[in-house]
């Protein structure tokens, strides 16, 4: 059992929490919890760490799982020190980050998903961990083949965007990539309509087709998308808001697209 907070994995597990850099380094991140840990591909997970009191009262299947990995025993002090939520868990593991190609975003990661067609996401300067966890989250609902992210969006592997995942984030393909506007071009050229969601469109969101290769633009939750990256998509989209409300939270904005899509695809 590792009693010590001063303990060398443990203060490795912390900079993990706190730190995108040691995460990029050691080419790792953190999960918590028995949802997650289930949810995670065997071959993925590194180390597992549990409370004395959480393994002593897991359900056999939950002990079965944390005999297979090894699991190590901390006191409810160190994994208070390791995890990143107020009220820990009892369980949490260290594990690999996933890297994607763009052929894999673009044809579904996840053949399961069920989109003959291309569906994804395509986030600018998402900054709110909690929005793009969810986003992530909506998108697998949604059918979506894969998520494109600028290089001003939050760490995918921040804590607080893991967990609003909910597990989506083992399923959900997704690249970041240096130069927006020229791969919003790119889609275009290989066949598939760019729509950014934006307050000049003149027409509403449920008057176009997405049947077909289809790729949604999202900007940052105050500014919205940068001009560049509007101008080079086909078609503005108008979400049509009534009372005085201004504009749509980012995250309430992609469910709506993608789940028109979805939507329109089930015909």
């Amino acid at each position: 059992m590792i009693t010590s907070l001063n303990n060398d994995r443990v203060r490795k597990v912390v900079s993990y929490i706190e730190k995108n850099k040691a995460r990029r380094e050691d080419d790792v991140f953190v999960i918590e919890g028995m949802k997650m840990l289930r949810e995670a591909p065997v071959l993925q997970v590194r180390e597992v760490y549990v409370t004395e009191k959480f393994a002593d009262e897991a359900s056999e299947d939950d002990k079965e799982i944390l005999w297979r990995y090894g699991a190590e025993t901390v006191t409810a002090e160190v994994m208070k020190k390791m995890a990143a939520t107020q009220t820990p868990q009892g369980v949490l593991a260290v594990v690999s980050q996933y890297h994607y190609t763009l052929e894999e975003v673009l044809e579904g990661y996840n053949k399961d998903m069920g989109s003959a067609q291309p569906l994804l996401l395509v986030l600018e300067n998402i900054q709110d961990p909690g929005n793009l966890g969810t986003m992530l989250r909506s998108s697998e609902g949604a059918g979506v083949t894969g998520v494109i992210l600028s290089k001003g969006c939050a760490d995918m592997y921040n804590p607080k965007v893991v967990r609003s995942t909910m597990g989506s984030i083992f399923r959900m393909p997704f690249i970041y990539v240096e130069d927006l506007p020229n791969m919003v071009k790119e889609l275009a050229q290989a066949g598939i309509t760019t729509y950014a969601a934006h307050l000049k469109g003149k027409k509403n969101y449920d008057e176009f087709d997405y049947t077909k290769p289809t790729a949604f633009l999202i900007g940052n939750e105050g500014n919205g998308l940068t001009k560049e990256t509007a101008d080079a998509a086909s078609e503005y989209v108008l979400i049509p808001m009534k009372g005085e409300v201004e504009s749509m939270n980012a995250a309430t904005s992609s469910a709506i697209l993608t789940f028109e899509a979805s939507r329109q695809r089930r015909r």
